[in-house]
């Protein structure tokens, strides 16, 4: 360790444990700074659900750092050198961002800091398996999950990390006001039912997760009316949490292996969006270009009322307002929800996944647009086009009992059972008992448009 002052730009690994680049950081500096830039381009598209849970687990950072982390706000490319010359800092630690506009970002930064004599030290990923690390035997990149997922667990993790020892780091403390450098006003609104943030926030949802319910994640994954999965998709996001330390405490059963699977999908995700940028837009498919998509003022009002849980089918508007209301939705709802969108309603899979990331705390561009795409048979190793899920009876299937319904749908509470599923067969008395008000018909007929859905992709 030299006499020298380091920065450790927190990016999406808001936590002390196993953290590469802050280790890296401390081993090779007598001083180091916590630093976070609050970056226009990235607060822009984000919803208020992601920067308020953002902003969430940046309290819970500086509270774990006792109060020295230091925010700026501002393009990084910037704020980032010019905070480098005021502390005297010679290098700069981050983990590798493998993104679109990650990479772009991250050349500019380096640039100003290189001609001044100082370095930008990439150490580490959020992700178990970095992108451009797996390649098939050709040496090409993997365009098929199931191929990438057995080289992926062949090549495997190193172990995590611990969080440094109590005093063996010496940050430097902030100049200034409190929260000097975090974007002013009034915040965003965001919905009230976001989670809890932060690193030890993270670690009790593992805890809970791998202890009693990680067994029967194969069969209870799908089972949106049992809430049992682990919910740490947000805290994967920010990186209160490194799937690392989850890979390393799972166990060699059923359910683990299929959860495993889970944490791989993020990692191909991000593989080929690094691989293939232009996807994070564009399909990935190009042979699905000429699909025929609906726009005008009907289709307008369709993806209103999709995106208000006002379609007429139970569970899909279970999921929209489920969205609405906690700024998540349980991932095979998430696959109807799509489906729907995009083979009833035949609008384009562009228009959801843009509402998703307005919308989901755990918004990822990598795994929310290629999951889009898999849906809407547009993507690498996608689900074919005609395969159209019937959204009744995924409803029936995976919401037997109806309560993930009537949990989000209040209007229909006063229906028993997988009745729920099909309110149009009920006596209109037997409705809106509690008052709650008129849930709509369908606004579209599946069998009708399921047949449309097959036609358009014929003539592509």
């Amino acid at each position: 360790m030299d006499d020298t002052t380091a920065i450790v730009w927190f990016r999406r690994d808001l936590r002390l444990a196993d953290n590469p680049a802050l280790q890296a950081a401390a081993e090779g500096h007598g001083r180091v700074i916590a630093a976070f830039v609050h970056d226009p381009a990235l607060l822009r598209p984000s919803g208020a659900n992601r920067v308020v849970f953002l902003h969430g687990c940046l309290d819970a950072l500086d509270a774990d750092l006792g109060g020295r982390l230091w925010e700026r706000e501002g393009d990084p490319q910037l704020v980032l050198p010019r905070l480098a010359e005021e502390v005297e800092a010679t290098a700069v630690y981050v983990a590798e961002d493998f993104g679109p506009y990650g990479v772009r970002r991250d050349l500019a930064v380096e640039a100003p800091l290189v001609a001044a004599g100082r370095t930008l030290e990439r150490v580490g990923s959020p992700y178990a398996v970095p992108p451009d690390t797996l390649f098939t035997g050709g040496g090409t990149p993997f365009k098929v999950f199931t191929p990438f997922s057995r080289q992926w667990r062949d090549h495997g993790w190193d172990e995590p990390i611990r969080a440094p020892a109590s005093g063996s780091v010496s940050w430097l403390a902030r100049p200034g006001p409190e929260w000097a450098g975090r974007p002013t006003g009034s915040g965003p609104e965001a919905t009230g039912g976001l989670p809890a943030a932060g690193e030890a926030e993270a670690a009790r949802l593992a805890d809970e997760f791998l202890a009693g319910h990680v067994d029967g994640y194969t069969d209870d994954r799908n089972r949106p009316d049992l809430d049992l999965t682990s919910r740490l998709s947000p805290h994967l996001k920010y990186g209160t949490v490194h799937p690392r330390q989850l890979l390393a405490r799972l166990g060699r059963g059923a359910g683990a292996h299929t959860w495993s699977g889970e944490l791989c999908w993020r990692d191909f995700y991000a593989d080929v969006l690094y691989h293939r940028p232009e996807t994070a837009r564009q399909n990935y498919s190009v042979a699905m270009n000429g699909i025929e998509w609906d726009t005008g003022a009907r289709a307008d009002d369709r993806f209103a009322a999709w995106c208000q849980g006002r379609t007429g089918y139970p569970i899909v508007d279970a999921g929209m307002r489920q969205l609405l209301a906690e700024g998540w939705m349980h991932n095979r709802v998430r696959m109807i929800t799509a489906s729907f969108l995009v083979k009833d309603l035949h609008l384009e899979w562009t228009r959801g996944a843009r509402w998703f990331m307005r919308q989901l705390v755990d918004g990822d561009l990598a795994s929310n647009n290629h999951g889009w795409q898999w849906t809407a048979g547009t993507g690498t190793d996608a689900a074919p086009f005609f395969r159209i899920f019937n959204p009744t009876a995924q409803g029936q299937r995976f919401d037997p009992h109806g309560d993930y319904v009537r949990r989000y749908v209040p209007e229909l509470r006063a229906i028993a059972g997988k009745a729920v599923h099909e309110p149009w067969k009920q006596a209109e008395a037997d409705l809106f008992s509690d008052g709650t008000g008129q849930y709509p018909s369908p606004i579209v007929d599946h069998k009708a448009e399921r047949e449309d859905a097959l036609a358009r992709y014929q003539r592509r």
